[in-house]
């Protein structure tokens, strides 16, 4: 009896020591790797292939921004043909702030797609002029959003960033045609300038 009481006694203190040693290791790896906590933890994505791939595979106009500064980058980028929110295209920044804002595109029903892109967010029944079309306002308890419903697209423009960023990422928004690359939709816009 008195040996079990001793082996009791020895594998606890042999626990208590490996804890140590693990701490002390730990600690000493922490000390002396650099790390640097002023680094931006965002990290920034090109997604220019992804585009191109969403606008010949979409059965509506894929919307991207064009002319928006360096300080919004983009974090995000995904095409699906088929969901159960029909052919969704997302698009996520980071604006100037450091706030998120995404672009949404669906052919799903409207109401189930603006519910789960802005989390709830309800109408206002407020709108905003951009770009000569109206858009609708939503507020939430996590997102604000711009709404444009046209009869073969939703568009939602969504995040935790303030009304005028949404805005002005909505404003910088060019549809690209569906079923064409952004080398086409480029050239098209460039041949119309001349």
């Amino acid at each position: 009896m008195a040996s079990t009481a001793s082996k009791g006694r020895q594998t606890a203190r042999d626990m208590v020591l490996s804890m140590l040693v693990i701490l002390l290791g730990t600690g000493v790896v922490y000390l002396f790797i650099p790390h640097d906590d002023s680094l931006d933890p965002v990290r920034p994505i090109t997604y220019d292939v992804e585009l191109v791939t969403a606008r010949r595979a979409a059965p509506y106009p894929v919307v991207a921004p064009e002319g928006l500064p360096e300080t919004w980058r983009a974090t995000s980028v995904r095409y699906r043909g088929q969901s159960d929110q029909g052919a969704v295209w997302h698009l996520g920044f980071m604006d100037p702030d450091n706030e998120y804002a995404a672009v949404e595109q669906s052919d799903g029903r409207p109401e189930r797609f603006v519910g789960k892109v802005t989390h709830g967010a309800e109408a206002t029944g407020r709108t905003r002029t951009i770009d000569g079309e109206e858009w609708e306002r939503y507020e939430g308890p996590k997102y604000d959003a711009l709404v444009l419903r046209k009869p073969e697209v939703t568009t939602v423009v969504t995040g935790t960033a303030p009304f005028e960023s949404l805005a002005r990422l909505a404003d910088a928004l060019e549809a690209g045609e569906a079923g064409t690359d952004g080398a086409q939709a480029d050239g098209a816009r460039d041949t119309a300038r001349r």
